[in-house]
C-alpha cells in the first residue's frame, strides 16, 4: 500500500460524470504514458498496435478489441514495464480512395496534369470531376488528417494508455520510405521479382488481387453441355459453365484413370464455332464425377486452369482486358474468317453479354446439347469488390512467402510454432493458411493512393521498356518514380526512345501494413529506438486477418531480420448483432461508439469489452454495460465509504492482528496472484472476473462486518487492525480494477494517494502475506456464510437490516465452530446477534437456526 498522505478527499456526491475528460487531461499533462527511451530492451514491453483504417468512423468493434490491448498494456506498466504503445493510422489504399471520391466528387485520371490550384466543388454531384494523381494524393491525405483527429478524440475519451507522441500513418513520409526500402532490400535479395502471369483482377478497381484478398460468395450458374469434334467426324461433349471463354479454349483434359476418355488422350478434337484444334490430356485434377468427366481448359476461367496452364505448359489465348471486357483484337489462333467473323459479335462485350451471345453462336452451329443445368456455387470475389473476379496476365511484382518455395514455407511454419498465441488454437489458422499457399504474395496494384513501387525502366531506341530497371539509392527514399526523375536522368527524358519510364503502380496496402513493426519501432531512421522495442512482446488482431496482417508481418520479418516479428498474438473476436452475424460496415449494422460511451460511460464499456473471452465471437450487450456501470459507480461509493473510516493514521507496515482481517488479506494475495497469472497469459476476461468476485465479496460481506469496529466498537486495536486492512485492501483492489476501469479507479485513488493508480506498482501477493501472517482465507467464507443466514432469515420477516436477532444455533463440526468463534465478535456486530449457541453435530458444514 502506498503511504496515505493528506489530499483532498471524497466529494460528497461521487459521480462518473465528467470523469474521461478530467482524467484524460490530466494523463496528458502529466505524461503518465509517455515511453521512457532511456530503457533497455529487457525493461521495455513493446505492443505492435493495429493501425485502424481511416474511412470514416470508428465503430464499437473497434472500441471492443482496442480495450482488450489496453488492459494489458496497463497491468504490463504497473508491472514495472516501460511499455511502448503507439498509435498508427491506416490511411493507405482502396478504402481512402473511395472515402475521397465520395466525399470531394473526384476521380483520379492520371494522364492528367496537377492543377495547384485545385478546389474540390462544396456540393459534390453525381457526376465526378476528374483530376491528377497529386491532386487526388492531396485530397486523400487532406481528408484522412480530418478523420484521424476524430479517431484521437474517441481513443483519449476511451482511455487508451497510447503514447501519442509515437504515431505514424501508414502513407506518411516515413512510412513510404521504411515500405520501399524493405521492397528495395528484398529485391536485391531475390526475394522481390517480376513476372508476366496470370493474375486475380479486379475489374470495378481494376487491380491485381493477392490470394489473401480473396473471398467465395455464392452465386447462381448453369452448366451448358457443348459438343467438339473429334477427328473422325464424332463429336465428344464437355460440360462449362462459361461457354463464353471457348474462343480461351487450349485444351480439354480428363483424369488419367477415366476409361471413357483413355482412346483419346494424346489426340486433338476441335472447338465449335471457332474451329480450332487443342489436345486432350490427362491430369489428376480433373474430376471424374464432375460435369461429363471431360473439361475445357481456358486461359483463364478459373484458378485450375493456371494450374493445368501451367503444368501442362499450355499456349496462352488471352481475351479478357483489364476492364473486364472481351478485347477488341481476336487471339490469333484463330484463323478462318467465320471464326474472326463470330468473334467480332463478341469483342468489347462484358462476359454475361458474351454468354449469351456465345451460346446463341453454339445453337446456330448445333453444338448445345439439351438444356442448361441450374445450380449455385463459389465464386471469387475481391473482399471489397462487387463483380466476381476475372484472370488477366499481366506483369506483377511478387514476393517470396513460400507458396511456391518448400523450404521458406517450411520456415515460416516453423515462426508460427515459435510464436505464443493467446488463443492457444489460433495457430492452426496461421498453420493452414500456409500450408495452403498455391503462390507468392502478388504485391503490385494498379491503384494511385499508395505507396509506389520504386523502380523506374530504361527505355529502348524504340521507347520500349527493358528488363533493366533503374533504383533509387536508400537516401533518395521515399520516391514516386510516375512524377520524380529516374537518378542520373532528367525529366525530359521521361517515356521517350533511349529515356527511361517509371513503374506506375503501388503496392499492396499489406506490403506497407506488413512493415508496422518497423515503421512504428524506428528501423531505418531511429536504430536506437528499435534496438530498445523489437522484437516486439504483442501483436493484438482480429482473427480474420491472420492470414493477410499477421502472416505478411512474419514474413517480412524473417525475409529481413531472420527472427520474428513479436513474441506474442493476442486474436480478437468480432462483435456480432442480435442476429448472430458480424457487425461490419458493409453491411450497415454497426454500432458507433460515441452514444454508447455519452450514455453508459467510458468505463462500462471498457467492461463490456474485457469480458470477453480472447479470441471469441462476442455478442453486441447493453446489459453488460450497465452491470459495467454499476461497478464503476461502487467503486466510487465503497471508497468514499472505507475513506470515510479514518485511514489517514495508516502506514505500509500498521499491524494487522485481527482473524478476520488477516483473512481477508490472505484471501486478497490469492487474488493477486490468480489475477497476475491470467493477464500474464493475456487472459484478460479471467482477470476480470477474479477481481471483480473478490471487489464485491469486500464490499457486501467484510466492510459491513467490520465497519462498527472499525469506528472504535471493540477500541482502539481493534479499530486500527481494520482500518489497515481497509486501507491496503482497498489498495489492492483498486490497482487490480485500474486496467480495466482507469477512470474511476484513478479518480477514487485521488482521493487519498499521491501519483497515477497507472503509474503505482502491481499488487505482490508475498507482500500481503507478510502483512497477515497465519491469515485464514476460510475465516472470511465462514463469516460471510453466517452474516447471510442472518440478512436470510431478516428478509424472509421483512424485517429490516438493522432489526436485533434475539439468537443464534450454529450447529456444525467442532473445528467448523471454532472457525466461527474466531470472527464471531464482527459477526454479531454486523448482524446485531444478541446471543450465539455452539452445537456440535456430524455435518459437512454450519448450519443456523434464528430466532428473530
Amino acid at each position: 500500500m502506498t503511504t496515505a498522505s493528506p489530499r483532498p478527499g471524497a466529494p460528497d456526491k461521487p459521480t462518473l460524470d465528467g470523469l474521461e475528460v478530467k482524467w484524460a487531461e490530466s494523463w496528458d499533462e502529466q505524461g503518465v504514458y509517455e515511453f521512457d527511451r532511456t530503457a533497455s530492451r529487457g525493461q521495455v514491453y513493446s505492443i505492435d498496435t493495429p493501425p485502424p483504417t481511416v474511412s470514416g468512423s470508428l465503430h464499437v468493434g473497434h472500441v471492443f478489441s482496442y480495450t482488450q490491448t489496453d488492459t494489458i498494456a496497463r497491468f504490463q506498466r504497473m508491472c514495472g514495464k516501460k511499455v511502448f504503445y503507439p498509435m498508427g493510422w491506416d490511411d493507405n489504399g482502396l478504402p481512402t480512395e473511395r472515402r475521397v471520391q465520395n466525399y470531394f466528387g473526384v476521380r483520379c485520371e492520371p494522364a492528367l496534369a496537377y492543377d495547384p490550384d485545385f478546389t474540390p466543388p462544396e456540393n459534390p454531384g453525381k457526376q465526378q470531376i476528374p483530376v491528377s494523381r497529386r491532386n487526388f494524393i492531396e485530397l486523400c491525405e487532406r481528408l484522412t488528417v480530418e478523420d484521424e483527429k476524430v479517431f484521437e478524440s474517441l481513443w483519449r475519451r476511451l482511455g487508451l494508455s497510447v503514447d501519442w507522441r509515437h504515431t505514424y500513418q501508414t502513407i506518411d513520409r516515413r512510412s513510404r520510405a521504411v515500405s520501399q526500402l524493405a521492397f528495395l532490400r528484398n529485391l536485391a535479395r531475390g526475394e522481390a521479382y517480376q513476372a508476366e502471369a496470370p493474375t486475380l483482377w479486379d475489374v470495378t478497381f481494376r487491380t491485381a488481387v493477392a490470394q489473401a484478398e480473396l473471398e467465395d460468395r455464392e452465386r447462381p450458374s448453369a452448366y451448358h453441355h457443348l459438343l467438339f469434334q473429334v477427328s473422325d467426324g464424332q463429336s465428344v461433349e464437355i460440360a462449362t459453365t462459361r461457354p463464353e471463354l471457348l474462343l480461351a479454349c487450349v485444351a480439354l483434359v480428363a483424369h488419367p484413370e477415366d476409361e471413357r476418355y483413355q482412346k483419346l488422350f494424346g489426340s486433338t478434337v476441335r472447338t465449335p464455332v471457332f474451329d480450332v484444334e487443342v489436345p486432350v490430356l490427362a491430369h489428376r485434377l480433373a474430376d471424374p464425377e464432375k460435369g461429363t468427366g471431360l473439361v475445357m481448359v481456358c486461359t483463364f476461367g478459373d484458378t485450375t486452369d493456371v494450374v493445368w496452364w501451367r503444368e501442362l505448359d499450355l499456349p496462352t489465348r488471352c481475351v479478357l482486358g483489364r476492364d473486364g471486357r472481351f478485347l477488341a483484337e481476336a487471339p490469333a489462333a484463330l484463323e478462318s474468317a467465320r471464326a474472326k467473323e463470330a468473334y467480332a459479335q463478341l469483342a468489347g462485350a462484358t462476359p454475361h453479354t458474351a454468354r449469351e451471345r456465345m451460346l446463341e453462336l453454339l445453337k446456330a452451329a448445333r453444338a448445345v446439347v439439351g438444356e442448361p443445368r441450374h445450380f449455385n456455387h463459389m465464386v471469387k470475389f475481391y473482399e471489397k469488390g462487387d463483380k466476381p473476379l476475372e484472370i488477366v496476365t499481366s506483369r506483377q511484382w511478387y514476393l517470396r512467402n513460400g507458396g511456391r518455395d518448400e523450404a521458406l514455407r517450411e520456415q515460416l511454419l516453423g515462426r508460427g510454432r515459435e510464436l505464443g498465441w493467446h488463443p492457444e488454437h489460433m495457430r492452426s489458422r496461421y498453420q493452414s493458411w500456409v500450408e495452403g499457399l498455391n503462390g507468392d504474395w502478388l504485391i503490385s496494384r494498379q491503384r494511385y493512393f499508395g505507396v509506389p513501387v520504386p523502380v523506374w525502366y530504361r527505355l529502348d531506341d524504340a521507347g520500349n521498356p527493358t528488363d533493366e530497371l533503374i533504383l533509387p539509392t536508400e537516401d533518395m527514399l521515399p520516391v514516386d518514380p510516375s512524377s520524380e526523375s529516374a537518378p542520373g536522368f532528367t525529366e525530359d527524358q521521361r517515356d521517350i526512345p533511349g529515356g527511361y519510364t517509371g513503374d506506375p503502380d503501388v503496392m499492396d496496402t499489406w506490403a506497407t501494413s506488413s512493415l508496422t513493426p518497423q515503421i512504428a519501432g524506428g528501423w531505418s531512421y531511429d536504430d536506437d529506438l528499435f534496438a530498445r522495442v523489437f522484437p516486439m512482446d504483442l501483436r493484438p488482431q482480429a482473427h480474420e486477418i491472420i492470414r493477410t496482417w499477421l502472416f505478411s508481418t512474419v514474413v517480412r520479418a524473417d525475409l529481413e531480420h531472420g527472427e520474428l516479428p513479436w513474441r506474442h498474438a493476442a486474436i480478437s473476436g468480432w462483435i456480432l448483432d442480435p442476429d448472430r452475424k458480424k457487425m461490419s460496415k458493409s453491411k450497415g449494422n454497426v454500432v458507433t461508439p460515441l452514444d454508447l460511451l455519452d450514455q453508459h460511460g467510458s468505463d462500462a464499456v471498457r467492461y463490456w469489452a474485457a469480458c470477453a473471452r480472447p479470441g471469441t465471437d462476442t455478442a453486441f450487450e447493453v446489459g453488460q454495460m450497465k452491470i459495467g456501470r454499476r461497478l464503476a459507480v461502487k467503486i466510487l461509493n465503497a471508497s468514499k465509504f472505507v475513506l470515510g473510516l479514518d485511514l489517514g493514521a495508516v502506514q505500509p507496515d500498521s499491524p494487522v492482528t485481527q482473524p478476520l482481517d488477516r483473512a481477508l488479506l490472505a484471501q486478497l494475495a490469492e487474488v493477486v496472484e490468480s489475477a497476475t497469472e491470467q493477464l500474464e497469459g493475456y487472459d484478460y476476461a479471467r482477470a476480470l472476473e477474479t477481481v471483480e468476485r473478490s471487489f464485491w465479496a469486500f464490499c457486501d460481506n467484510y466492510v459491513e462486518l467490520v465497519k462498527n469496529r472499525a469506528y472504535g466498537e471493540r477500541g482502539e486495536a481493534a479499530a486500527a487492525s481494520a482500518r489497515a486492512a481497509l486501507a491496503h485492501a482497498l489498495s489492492v483492489l483498486l490497482r487490480l480494477l485500474a486496467p480495466f476501469l482507469p477512470f474511476a479507479t484513478e479518480e477514487a485513488w485521488s482521493w487519498w494517494q499521491s501519483g497515477s493508480v497507472h503509474q503505482a506498482r502491481w499488487p505482490e501477493a508475498e507482500a500481503l502475506r507478510v502483512l497477515a501472517p497465519q491469515g485464514d482465507q476460510q475465516l472470511l467464507e465462514v463469516a460471510a456464510d453466517a452474516i447471510a443466514a442472518v440478512r436470510k432469515a431478516k428478509t424472509s420477516a421483512q424485517l429490516s437490516m438493522r432489526a436485533e436477532v434475539g439468537k443464534v444455533i450454529a450447529r456444525g463440526p467442532a473445528e467448523a465452530l471454532e472457525e466461527l468463534r474466531q470472527v464471531l465478535p464482527d459477526v454479531q456486530s454486523a448482524g446485531h446477534i444478541l446471543d450465539v449457541v455452539f452445537e456440535t453435530a456430524e455435518a459437512d458444514g454450519i448450519t443456523y437456526e434464528i430466532a428473530l
